[in-house]
């Protein structure tokens, strides 16, 4: 439900080494609402063997309203533990934000990775907050970050496949979005087999 606290990679190695006979892994943030940038890097790391450009960053560099600094380029390194390279589906939504936003913008860029679901809620650019004399609250993206092809992610992400729980299998207490999952998952193998 959070990248609030961080992931240990001897654990996360762990969990999937003890899942290698399983033909896919769902992962299911929506309504998370983000966290450590670190965190979701660290999850993220654990799905590429090699390093990718997955989007850039900006930071403000003074008072006045264009005052920033030109785009650092932002990598996926691969991580020191295991690594899963068969199929992934990230189910999202509105309520993906800030950390689970910027893990959603890396995932996608790997090949074996398919974004199933809404358009994430965005705020991806470390946030500050600031209370107005009024009393209002304000919060804003301080670092603006920008996908790889130099699209604001600050609004969201829209999903590969949209989908959306329809209201006979909320009835029916079943979930639209994992089912949905599991059809790619298994789709994806029998393509495999279609093409031997």
């Amino acid at each position: 439900e959070s990248f609030a606290g961080g992931f240990n990679t001897d654990n996360l190695s762990m969990m999937l080494i003890n899942l290698k006979e399983t033909k896919g892994i769902i992962l299911d943030i929506r309504n998370n609402s983000g966290g450590m940038l670190t965190a979701a890097e660290k999850l993220a790391s654990a799905f590429t063997k090699e390093k990718i450009h997955c989007g850039y960053i900006r930071h403000k560099t003074g008072k006045g309203h264009y005052d920033s600094s030109k785009p650092e380029r932002l990598y996926l390194e691969p991580s020191k533990g295991a690594i899963w390279l068969r199929p992934v589906v990230v189910l999202t939504n509105r309520g993906v934000y800030s950390a689970a936003n910027y893990f959603v913008m890396m995932m996608r860029k790997l090949p074996h990775v398919a974004i199933l679901g809404d358009r994430t809620g965005g705020g991806s650019g470390m946030p500050l907050n600031s209370t107005l004399p009024n009393g209002w609250n304000i919060r804003f993206s301080a670092c603006p970050i920008l996908d790889a092809q130099g699209n604001h992610t600050e609004f969201g992400i829209e999903p590969d496949v949209k989908v959306d729980i329809s209201s006979e299998d909320w009835n029916q207490g079943r979930d639209t979005m994992i089912e949905s999952a599991k059809e790619l998952i298994f789709d994806y193998y029998k393509n495999l087999s279609d093409k031997e």
